[in-house]
């Protein structure tokens, strides 16, 4: 999961909280019997379930040009890999920047893309740099500075935020289109997160759930890498 924090507004609407006593039967509720509560919740956690929703998550996703225009998903998506193979020609590189659980989905599309894709693909939070970038320059700023050194004119950036909200993710996507770079950002949550504007494509998805924002977001990268690697 993330590490960015639900708010507890979130948390309260995430879980429905009854005493154990008063419980009914339901193999979804988990009991904590030191506190005497039940916690529930409040969608199916059934495994069929969440594959509906996870269906219904990649059925809405939503593609805007930097302009903020609508655009068709599966149209952006083939623009996406014209852009992957042209920088591929070109020998320019793809950095993919995400924190917490986005960090991870990064790294995974990484390998893929590298592997199958021959792509010079890197992400930027190796914790000896990401340490003494934080350190030296702030948190909100690391990701921007690494961008700053290591990137040239001509090469993309993938920008990964489940909220949209994370002010270093937002930096280095700016950064990067200041240095003359193409940007695609992957967010979620609120249809006008500012993540959202700062991408010349930019992927949404409509769900205030991070485990789904995540997993639609790893299937989108992990669908490009497979079209890369059958050669479509």
């Amino acid at each position: 999961m993330s590490a960015e924090t639900n708010p507890p507004s979130q948390i309260t609407e995430s879980f429905a909280i009854a005493k154990a006593s008063k419980a009914p039967a339901d193999p979804d509720i988990r009991t904590f019997k030191k506190s005497g509560i039940v916690v529930k919740p409040a969608q199916p956690l059934s495994v069929s379930a969440r594959a509906l929703e996870l269906q219904r998550v990649l059925d809405a996703i939503e593609a805007t040009s930097a302009a903020g225009a609508r655009r068709d998903p599966e149209e952006s998506i083939h623009e996406m890999l014209a852009d992957l193979k042209a920088l591929r020609s070109r020998g320019s590189r793809l950095y993919l920047v995400g924190n917490g659980g986005s960090a991870s989905v990064a790294s995974h599309a990484v390998t893929d893309f590298l592997n199958v894709a021959s792509l010079r693909a890197a992400t930027l939070h190796e914790p000896s740099l990401l340490t003494c970038m934080s350190n030296d320059y702030g948190y909100e700023a690391a990701f921007a500075r690494i961008i700053a050194t290591l990137a040239s004119p001509g090469d993309m950036m993938v920008a990964i935020s489940s909220s949209g909200q994370s002010l270093n993710i937002r930096n280095a996507a700016s950064e990067m289109r200041k240095l003359g770079g193409r940007v695609v950002t992957l967010s979620g949550f609120k249809a006008d997160n500012p993540l959202r504007s700062l991408g010349d494509l930019n992927f949404w998805l409509q769900s205030t759930d991070y485990g789904m924002v995540e997993i639609g977001h790893q299937f989108l990268l992990h669908n490009l890498a497979d079209r890369l690697r059958l050669g479509f």
